[in-house]
Parts: structure tokens; C-alpha cells; sequence
């Protein structure tokens, strides 16, 4: 068996006096009412946070859940059900609230497979990252960053930093016979600092994080995080009014990947596609881009905070190019979607919990580096605004539209950055907006690991990322 599988036979199964081998009588009743496919989603999860205010410790939370999730699919429809105890009787009554879906179908006539083992990637070590400090040190780390970022400069009056830690271990079998396990550590650190001067509030925010151990929080990330939140509130406390029009806009590598993600990245799911509600619907093989765009979902970076061994549907991590040199090429789908349109999973069936259904979900998108160097991307802007980190922002994904905030900005006037601007906002369409990108730099970046992507009211981890990008008339909404 593979560390995860044995991890999380060890438990999620051997607790309850459940065998790999004593699984499969349970899918069999779950198929028993002719169903097309069923499923069991077995988690443990341990989260720990601590967050610190002007140098106090405020909170501080631990939190173990478990349970199992049992889902039965019958042509388009889905039965679910779900228990918080992990017991043969519980597991059973959810099997049979679950089946109802299939009621009057027959007799299935299934025969359970040969048990398949699915042997996922190796982006993340099988760990537990919440005992990899101990309390005292994780206390004193959050009180180094306040000292550290009130030291930095004196206009500082409020320190908020804090640090989580996940322990998710997952089994899932199915009527297919696959069996598979992961492990999932992640951390996530986070700052936010107020700078005052003359009467004036503003406010730096850093943070990040991925799959690895709290020691991943080395010097020189820890250092990052303080430059970043300082840097954040000093450009707003200078910032002028934002300028209002249509102009060209710049935007910087990393996190503005953010746009991309909502705008865009959404409305290539593949529920949205099979409903035909996603601006992309039936548009496969056809330019819905610039040329030289190329789009791509990937679940496979080592350590990344989108990243998975296998999806929660036991299926391998892919790299899935969605669109290339602005030509459509796929969509992201899980099981199901991908049984109803005639195709593959690509990897990318998630959920939150065993109490949520899996749907296609995102991982890590982003798009591919160019060529143009970035700072000829600038000097080609006569009169525009050079985006360098998002905030909070809407999505209308049947048509694309959006509108997102910017925490940081300048503007760009003859091919030069001139002064930070503040209380812009981006306002386009994301099918458009990926027509309109006019330059793209060799400069990729990824996030720093702070993504966490909402849909139908379930939240899961993602990464984001693109080089800098020209987009040309693009709406700005300003205060000045």
C-alpha cells in the first residue's frame, strides 16, 4: 500500500473494524436499484489557527471533523447523503437515502470490479503540519512580525497577522472499482498592517503559504510578507485619485492571475458548459482568445496550494490546457460531467467536505509566459493604469462580466509609472477581455498561496497566475 492509503486505512477504516475488502459490499448496495455509479468519501480533517492583534494573541482555534459522504448517480441525477460517524450502520442508512434517486430502475445487475488501487503523484509529503512547531514558537513568530513590522517604520499603529495549519486525510472508493488515499497538509500565513500619517488611514496586506510544514515559513518568506504589507500601506498612503475611462491597463504577474481565475476560468467548468449557461458553451475549437494566450489548469506543481495528488474523486492530477495560442481546447471536468458530455475527467472533481457533492473545480490557472520583456510592456502605455494586486471583485459567469477592486495601482503616463493611484477598479467582460490582451511577458509568476475560489457555497484552496499582460480598452472605474 502506498504511506497515504496506509495513513488513511489506518484512520479512516480500521477505527470502525472496516476493510478495504468490506468497502465493496457497501457500493453494492448502493448500485443495487440500478444506479449508473456510486461513491464513498471518507475524510478526517484537523484544522488549528491562531491570529494575533497588536501583539496579543485574540484566538486561537483547533477543530477534528470526520465523516463519509455517499453518492449514487442515475443518469443526470444525483443522490446524496452523508454521516458524521464513520460506522457500517450510519454508512448504510446514507446508502439508502442516497439510492432513492435510482428507485424504479430494476435490478443493476452489478458486478463489483477488481479492486484498482489509484496510484496518485507525489507533489506533497503525507505529513501532519500542525505539530511541526509547537504552541510557544507559533505564539512567538506572530509576535516577531508585529515588532518587526512596527520597527520597520514608525507610521505603523496595527499589526494583525496569523497562522493556520490543515491536516486532510481522504479515501474514496467507487462502483468502478478504484481505490485511492491522500494526504493534504497546507498552511497559510497571513498580514495585515494600518499605516497612519497626517489623519490618514491605510491599509498593507502579504501573506501566504502551500503544502509543506510550518518550517516552510523560512526567513526569506516571513521577510517578503513584512516588505509586501509595508510596501502596500506606504503606495496607498501616497496614492492619488484613480483616473475613469476606457485605457489600456497593465497587469502585474502573480496574483492578478486572480481575473483570469474568476473572469474566465469558471466559465470553462464543465457543469456550466454541459448547461450551456458559460459564455464558452460550444465554442471548442474556436479562437475565444488573442493569439499567443495559452490558458492551462494545473494540478500537478509541487507543494502549490491548488495542487492535489488525486482529486476527490480518486482520479491523477493533470495538466489541462484549456486554451492554446487562443484557441479553445477544453474544459475542466470531473466523473460525472464528464460521462454526461462523452469524455474524460480531467482531474478536477473537488469538494469541501464529505458533506458536499464533488463538481469541476479549479486547481491551479494560470496563464503561459510570452515574450515581450515587461518593461517594454510599460513603455508602450501612453496613457493607462499598471495593476499590481487585486482585492475583492464580482463575476457574472453566463456572460463574463466583472468587476474587481485593485490594492495596489499606478499610473502609467508616456511609457512611465508615475504615482500609485487609489479606488480603482477593472470593469470588462472575460470572454472580451482575453480578446483585447495585446502583449504578454516572459515574466511568469504563481501566486504566493493565499487563493481560496467559492462556488455554489462550497470554498476549496487554488492557486492563480499569469506574466505581466497589456489588455487594451478596458473600462477603469475612478474616483477622480
Amino acid at each position: 500500500m502506498t504511506d497515504a492509503l496506509s495513513i488513511a486505512t489506518a484512520r479512516l477504516l480500521t477505527p470502525s473494524n472496516l476493510t478495504h475488502a468490506s468497502l465493496a459490499p457497501l457500493i453494492g448496495e448502493a448500485m443495487h436499484s440500478g444506479a449508473d455509479f456510486a461513491d464513498l468519501y471518507f475524510e478526517y480533517r484537523v484544522i488549528e489557527s491562531w491570529a494575533l492583534e497588536d501583539g496579543i494573541v485574540k484566538s486561537g482555534n483547533y477543530a477534528v471533523d470526520t465523516g463519509v459522504g455517499v453518492r449514487v448517480i442515475s443518469g443526470e441525477k444525483t443522490g446524496f447523503a452523508y454521516s458524521d460517524e464513520i460506522a457500517t450502520p450510519s454508512i448504510q442508512d446514507a446508502i439508502m437515502a442516497a439510492r432513492a434517486v435510482s428507485q424504479g430502475r430494476g435490478a443493476s445487475g452489478y458486478v463489483p470490479p477488481t479492486q484498482k488501487i489509484s496510484q496518485g503523484r507525489a507533489l506533497y509529503a503525507a505529513l501532519n503540519p500542525i505539530p511541526t512547531m509547537d504552541d510557544a514558537a507559533k505564539v512567538a513568530l506572530l509576535q516577531s512580525l508585529d515588532k518587526r513590522c512596527r520597527a520597520a517604520d514608525p507610521r505603523v499603529t496595527q499589526v494583525m497577522a496569523s497562522i493556520a495549519a490543515e491536516y486532510l486525510v481522504v479515501l474514496v472508493t467507487n462502483s468502478e472499482g478504484t481505490l485511492a488515499a491522500d494526504v493534504r497538509p497546507l498552511t497559510r500565513m497571513g498580514l495585515q498592517i494600518v499605516m497612519e500619517e497626517n489623519g490618514r488611514k491605510e491599509t498593507g496586506r502579504a501573506g501566504g503559504g502551500g503544502r509543506f510544514e510550518l518550517s516552510g515559513f523560512d526567513e526569506s518568506r516571513i521577510q517578503k510578507f513584512i516588505e509586501d504589507a509595508l510596501r502596500g500601506a506606504r503606495v496607498n498612503l501616497e496614492a492619488k485619485p484613480a483616473p475613469a475611462g476606457v485605457m489600456p491597463v497593465v497587469l502585474g504577474p502573480g496574483w492578478p492571475g486572480i481575473l483570469l481565475h474568476e473572469a474566465i476560468g469558471h466559465g470553462l467548468e464543465g457543469d456550466f458548459n454541459r448547461k450551456e449557461t458559460s459564455a464558452f458553451a460550444g465554442k471548442i475549437g474556436q479562437r475565444v482568445a488573442s493569439k499567443g494566450v495559452t490558458v492551462v489548469d494545473d494540478g500537478t506543481l509541487p507543494g502549490r496550494r491548488g495542487s492535489l495528488n488525486l482529486d476527490d474523486e480518486g482520479a491523477v492530477s493533470q495538466n489541462t490546457v484549456l486554451i492554446e495560442d487562443g484557441i479553445l481546447k477544453g474544459y475542466l471536468q470531473d466523473s460525472h460531467n464528464a460521462r454526461l458530455m462523452k469524455t474524460k475527467s480531467t482531474g478536477n472533481g473537488r469538494r469541501e467536505s464529505y458533506a458536499a457533492l464533488p463538481m469541476p473545480r479549479m486547481t491551479n490557472t494560470y496563464m503561459l509566459a510570452g515574450k515581450d520583456d515587461p518593461a517594454e510592456i510599460i513603455a508602450s502605455v501612453k496613457d493607462g493604469i499598471y495593476a499590481v494586486n487585486f482585492g475583492g471583485g464580482q463575476v457574472d459567469i453566463t456572460n463574463g462580466k466583472f468587476t474587481f477592486s485593485m490594492d495596489e495601482a499606478y499610473r502609467i503616463e508616456n511609457g512611465k509609472i508615475t504615482y500609485p493611484v487609489k479606488g480603482a477598479t477593472l470593469i470588462g467582460n472575460g470572454p472580451d477581455a482575453l480578446t483585447r490582451v495585446s502583449m504578454i511577458g516572459n515574466d511568469l509568476g504563481i501566486d504566493g498561496g493565499i487563493g481560496v475560489c467559492g462556488k455554489d457555497g462550497q470554498s476549496v484552496p487554488v492557486g492563480v497566475g499569469q506574466p505581466t499582460l497589456r489588455i487594451d480598452g478596458i473600462t477603469v472605474g475612478g474616483t477622480g
